[in-house]
């Protein structure tokens, strides 16, 4: 039996879909004005490995990620650029799905856009204002009306009275409460706009997601999930005009995964601390990069640092090495390791413990390897089979491990000095064989023997 932890609830509840054995989950997705940073990829990570196990576990799951293609931000950095706002997007668009296949992140089922939606929120925004929940004030903006909403703060619980302590109205706005946030917004000159029943504009940030949500996968469905720091004001605003608007619960369960930190505080493109995914990329293996994501639990805050990514490598060093020279057979045995994994998944998809079990699967691998080759190999297919939960160890072990060699040795010559050694060694030359070891060292060639064989990599 599956649990999630139910940010709403803020307990762990056994998972039940609301239509049988299909599941429909909605997260919120990127805002595309620039490159995606690390923290975007540990979100995109986390519930891929969502997808991946409810998939794996036979559920039916219908999986829905937003693109924010129109807000302050991307106006701004377009008019910077000098370009119109959707060429930006366009162009981050593209590059967001190219650093997700790098991180084998599989694509959602839907992808929608703001901008195709537009219709749809001045629908909701209009009932909104027909039931009382809604204003215009006449300048071309639409606000929700906060003090109306029975429920508002269920999900951060925040108290109204606690979050007026100190809110304000700004000069150029027509609220009647400081806390009323803004549905639609009325046109500025230079800024991209859309007709409306309230005057030229383009919608508020949080109504975009109320509208695709719904018209996805209908006025309530299982999941809605995004980071940590989308909790308040965000999903809390989408709960608000959502509920209002349909008269429905709207997700009948909210996950939010932890940050990425440096140096105590959240990557942030605003904080000016973020490394962009391509960055990172260029340093590590794509794989390093996916195990350092998946290795905590989603829940949890992951610090980023060259030694947590050395962490990852060698952990992946480690499966790799118990994969190489077995044959690629289909997984057999090792059903206690699996029952162990699933328990470990089941638990609001504790990947910490889940891990654990590969490296004991791993030692377990070592133990066969010489004394019977079949049931190792059936055991590297089951480790395989579980790495792909994770989305991680689908490479030859070769490939992983000599990740980076390209261009820094030649590999024939390197194979050529290996048998040149090993001959050396049949020969008992063990001067010879030690003088080619120290040659492929200094090349950064690093040799391990096992019975019958001589693999390499590079040093790291």
């Amino acid at each position: 039996m599956l649990n999630i932890y139910n940010t709403l609830s803020k307990t762990k509840e056994a998972f039940k879909p609301l239509d049988g054995n299909k599941v429909r989950m909605y997260v919120c997705g990127m805002t595309v004005y620039d490159y995606c940073h690390l923290g975007h990829g540990r979100s995109m990570v986390a519930f891929d490995l969502v997808t991946r196990w409810l998939r794996k576990s036979g559920y039916e799951l219908t999986y829905v990620r937003n693109i924010t293609d129109i807000d302050d931000k991307i106006i701004n950095r377009a008019n910077e650029n000098g370009e119109t706002f959707d060429a930006l997007t366009a162009r981050m668009i593209d590059a967001m799905h190219e650093d997700e296949r790098r991180l084998n992140i599989l694509p959602p089922d839907q992808e929608p856009r703001a901008t195709d939606h537009i219709a749809g929120m001045h629908a909701m925004i209009q009932t909104l204002i027909d039931k009382g929940y809604a204003y215009a004030p006449g300048n071309g903006d639409v606000y929700y009306r906060v003090g109306k909403f029975v429920g508002y703060g269920k999900l951060s619980r925040k108290k109204i009275e606690d979050l007026r302590i100190g809110a304000r109205i700004e000069v150029d706005e027509a609220k009647q409460d400081p806390l009323d946030f803004v549905l639609w917004k009325g046109v500025k000159p230079g800024e991209p706009s859309w007709e409306s029943p309230w005057g030229p504009g383009r919608p508020g940030w949080h109504i975009e997601c109320s509208v695709m949500s719904t018209c996805c996968l209908g006025e309530s469905f299982d999941i809605h999930g995004g980071g940590s720091d989308l909790e308040f004001p965000h999903h809390e605003n989408e709960i608000a005009q959502s509920e209002a608007a349909t008269g429905k619960q709207y997700a009948n369960a909210w996950m939010h995964c932890g940050m990425i930190r440096i140096n105590g505080e959240k990557m942030s493109k605003s904080l000016n601390n973020f490394f962009t995914i391509r960055d990172v990329l260029e340093k590590y293996h794509p794989e390093v990069v996916r195990y350092l994501l998946v290795a905590s639990h989603y829940r949890s805050a992951i610090n980023y640092s060259e030694d947590s990514l050395r962490d990852a490598k060698g952990a992946l060093e480690r499966f790799y090495h118990a994969l190489r020279g077995l044959p690629r057979v289909a997984a057999k045995g090792g059903e206690a390791f699996v029952e162990r994994f699933s328990m470990a998944m089941n638990d609001d998809f504790g990947t910490p413990e889940a891990c654990a079990v590969l490296f004991d699967l791993v030692r377990e691998i070592n133990r066969l390897r010489d004394s019977d080759l079949e049931a190792a190999a059936g055991l590297a297919g089951r480790l395989r089979e579980l790495g792909d939960v994770l989305g991680v160890l689908q490479l030859e072990a070769d490939d992983f491990l000599r990740a980076g060699a390209e261009g820094k040795v030649d590999a024939a010559e390197v194979e050529s000095l290996i048998q040149a050694r090993l001959q050396a060694r049949a020969d008992k030359n063990w001067a010879e064989s030690d003088r080619i070891r120290d040659q492929l060292t200094a090349m950064g060639v690093v040799l391990e023997d096992s019975k019958g064989a001589t693999t390499w990599r590079l040093a790291d």
